[in-house]
């Protein structure tokens, strides 16, 4: 039989109950109202980290580019270089690299502290470690950039040299007179950053110096075979896997929502701005490369369309935080004719065989987005008022970054040519680099090369 109890008594336990709850989760309430869960701190250090995943994926995006707009013969070599700029690049920045671009200034030129991060206070450590790595997949994307300019003929092993010294030294030289900064504040300034000059997300610190050492290699190397007839006219050579490029196109569109909104390292309200502009302004090179192309070939091309895309986002990654969308697309517009005139000039008139055209879009369109910033710049532009101040400074970090880059690159490109070697032989060319460079295919079962 169950007994019934009265009202009062089941109250009395109810209340004895919940007493009881509450005297074991006090600690528990004391702790949660004392932990902030999501610091401004703590969400600057989430943001950046996020930032810095989709820069790295645009590795990814730059393989799938370069890979699709050459010959399938040589594939499997595009994915290893690309493979290689990460993994050897990120080691050597992590040793050598950030501390040359971020650490103690030395006259306005390297930085001289923070080899390996050491010398860091416990306290600073969890932001280094972060900024770290957005950085080091900036100086991996500077590495990468050369690979498409000197696809298909180079050796290999010397390759490992080029994206070695590029990571750990020309790179990281240039960026501190930028962006010395970053780190550490006044104390690592750059001579570049004391005259005011104006790069928030590297289209000269990063894209520029790719695309420029891509240029020297490019030239160091000479063009692929049958690129040119014997009168020096140049002949098309098609890639094998257009698709593969829009998909690598597409990746890197996304990963520049890293690139550019990232470089705030600060989870703030100007990150939509950025990421706006970033996107109208790719919008504007993929059309202008696309309608360009159309009158000047008479067929809207497909591989100008893409590298008109990529033209916009280069152009817009210096000036994305300083300007407004209406110049920002018309930053991008410009770009898109840009990189397709340029295109033309270095292939026909410079005669050198730059396979995916990474000179003319990270070098050139690199330099007329810094050069953008001294026009279109709300603060300082000369079209919002503010004279030729700015876009002095300008001109003079895109001619400082040209003569570096393609200069050192020249130099890097030509003693190693003089001391290992860095083409491959006619034969080893003919047959692809996938073969003859790795002992595989990267489409076993079909002939991808010829013997003459």
């Amino acid at each position: 039989m169950f007994s019934r109890k009265s009202p009062t008594h089941v109250s009395k336990r109810l209340a004895i109950g919940a007493a009881v709850l509450v005297a074991a989760l006090a600690p528990t309430f004391a702790y949660a109202q004392d932990v902030e869960y999501l610091t401004q701190s703590n969400a600057n250090l989430l943001w950046t980290l996020i930032a810095a995943c989709l820069v790295m994926i645009m590795q990814a995006g730059f393989a799938c580019v370069e890979a699709g707009f050459t010959r399938a013969k040589s594939a499997g070599n595009i994915m290893m270089k690309n493979f290689l700029d990460f993994a050897a690049g990120s080691i050597v920045f992590f040793l050598f690299g950030f501390a040359v671009m971020f650490g103690l200034d030395a006259g306005g030129f390297i930085g001289t502290s923070g080899y390996a991060l050491s010398g860091v206070a416990e306290g600073d450590m969890m932001w280094t470690y972060t900024f770290w790595f957005f950085q080091s997949v900036f100086a991996a994307t500077a590495a990468t950039i050369v690979s498409g300019g000197m696809a298909e003929r180079t050796k290999f092993g010397s390759y490992v040299l080029v994206s070695i010294v590029i990571s750990g030294l020309i790179y990281p030289i240039s960026g501190h007179w930028a962006w010395g900064s970053l780190w550490l504040g006044d104390d690592g300034a750059g001579w570049l950053e004391a005259l005011g000059f104006c790069d928030f997300a590297g289209s000269s610190v990063v894209h520029s110096v790719g695309g420029w050492i891509a240029l020297a290699g490019a030239l160091v190397l000479g063009p692929r075979l049958g690129k040119y007839s014997e009168d020096g006219k140049p002949k098309a050579i098609p890639g094998h896997n257009i698709p593969l490029a829009g998909l690598g196109v597409f990746i890197l569109w996304f990963g520049w929502f890293g690139f550019n909104p990232g470089s705030t390292t600060t989870a703030d309200d100007t990150i939509g701005l950025i990421a706006m502009n970033t996107s109208l302004a790719a919008c504007g090179g993929t059309l202008a490369a696309m309608v360009f192309s159309w009158f000047r070939f008479g067929k809207p091309d497909i591989s100008m369309t893409m590298n008109g895309a990529l033209a916009g986002l280069v152009g817009i990654t210096a000036p994305c935080a300083t300007v407004t969308p209406g110049p920002s697309i018309l930053i991008g517009l410009v770009a898109g004719v840009l990189v397709v005139l340029s295109i033309e000039f270095i292939d026909k008139v410079l005669k050198i065989d730059d396979p995916v055209g990474a000179a003319s879009v990270h070098g050139v369109c690199g330099a007329w987005g810094t050069i953008a910033c001294g026009l279109f710049n709300t603060d300082g532009g000369l079209f919002f008022g503010g004279g030729m101040g700015q876009l002095g400074v300008q001109l003079i970090g895109v001619g400082v970054f040209f003569v570096w880059a393609f200069g050192a690159g020249f130099i890097l490109m030509s003693i190693i040519k003089g001391v290992f070697g860095i083409r491959v032989t006619k034969e080893e060319e003919l047959k692809g680099l996938d073969i003859a460079e790795h002992g595989s295919e990267s489409y076993n079962g079909f002939q991808l090369f010829s013997n003459e």
